[in-house]
């Protein structure tokens, strides 16, 4: 049995290029508790976390943790709480590279592999109208660093450096030929 351990849709779309026999189950871990001195021990440490929490309940599957955040200049941007929040965000990544980095835990019978997954994206200069119209829509307020590179921000984006995929959510490739060390 294989489990996702997140109950985003992107993931679960995305994990559905690789096997359509999976299960979802989410876990009840409080992501504020956990901290780390870089973006991407925290995604690693996060991801490893959910998959804990799952695998203990279902030690016999292989259960995929993950977690996304946002990566500008060393300081990790999540998901932003209001529409003050995702302004900010915008403007700060406008016209600016930044990482996303996608840290992804496999567990399963005692057995773990952990790995970070990172892309680089570069966003053009935004004007404020542009972030206005853009923080008016949904689209911000469930999405590590406020924007959705599949959705309306696509036009923002000027050049990505690695997975498309991971800055949704899942590295495909990568978790694919992790996913075989388990036997998947």
């Amino acid at each position: 049995m294989l489990i996702l351990a997140s109950g985003s849709p992107r993931r679960q779309e995305l994990l559905h290029l690789i096997t359509s026999d999976f299960s979802v189950f989410t876990s009840e871990v409080d992501e504020r508790a956990i901290t780390a001195p870089t973006a991407k021990e925290l995604v690693q440490k996060l991801a490893q976390a959910k998959a804990a929490a799952v695998a203990a309940t279902h030690p016999d599957a292989v259960v995929i943790g993950c977690d996304t955040v946002v990566d500008l200049d060393g300081e990790v941007l999540g998901k932003p709480a209001d529409k003050d929040e995702a302004r900010s965000m915008m403007q700060r990544l406008s016209g600016r590279k930044h990482f996303v980095h996608t840290g992804v835990c496999l567990i399963s019978n005692g057995k773990e592999d952990c790995f970070v997954e990172s892309s680089e994206v570069c966003f053009a200069a935004l004007s404020e109208q542009e972030i206005e119209d853009y923080i008016a829509t949904d689209e911000p307020y469930d999405k590590a660093g406020g924007y959705g590179i599949q959705g309306k921000a696509a036009k923002f984006c000027t050049g990505i450096l690695g997975c498309y995929f991971n800055i949704m959510g899942l590295p495909v490739s990568a978790l694919y030929r992790h996913l075989r060390i388990f036997g998947r």
